[in-house]
């Protein structure tokens, strides 16, 4: 729901500001969020991206170092004894907040999905299913019509050295 000055649609526009805009430029492909899916589960290797999200090595070359770029991913060297040094992917913090983003995916895949899975999200310490939900910062569980949307009020940075006087 818009509030305030934003609730006037035809004064303003989202376009190239928003946050949902600028999340989908980096993760909005079908392989880039099935490789994050996979540095979820504990893949890091090359190889392993590729045949786990059925992709060819350029386009496997292509996500990683795109994932790298916006800072979700982070490469490694490691070395097996007796070969070269090779890269492996790691994911970083960008790319663990992501991740209620991809379980909520997989929990409405699986709820609305015409051919569903099997698999399911479940707590490890107790075993019951895991549910994707939506909190205010006081813990509150909130809805669709609960929302609103609005300017965040942000701190003017304290100019640094000299004096205005």
């Amino acid at each position: 729901m818009l509030k305030g000055v934003l609730s006037d649609r035809d004064a303003w526009s989202a376009v190239g500001r928003c946050s949902i805009e600028k999340a989908v430029e980096i993760v909005g492909t079908r392989t880039a969020l099935l490789v994050m899916r996979e540095a979820y589960y504990g893949t890091t290797r090359f190889d392993d991206f590729a045949e786990r999200v059925g992709m060819t090595r350029a386009a496997t070359a292509s996500r990683l170092a795109a994932l790298v770029d916006a800072g979700l991913l982070e490469q490694r060297d490691y070395q097996e004894p007796g070969q070269r040094t090779r890269k492996e992917y790691v994911i970083t913090e960008s790319g663990r907040d992501l991740v209620p983003v991809v379980w909520a995916l997989f929990q409405w895949g699986g709820k609305h999905s015409p051919s569903p899975t099997p698999l399911e999200l479940t707590h490890h310490d107790c075993g019951a299913t895991v549910d994707v939900e939506v909190r205010c910062a006081e813990g509150h569980l909130v809805g669709l019509d609960d929302v609103e949307l609005r300017i965040a009020r942000r701190e003017r940075p304290v100019p640094s050295g000299g004096s205005d006087a």
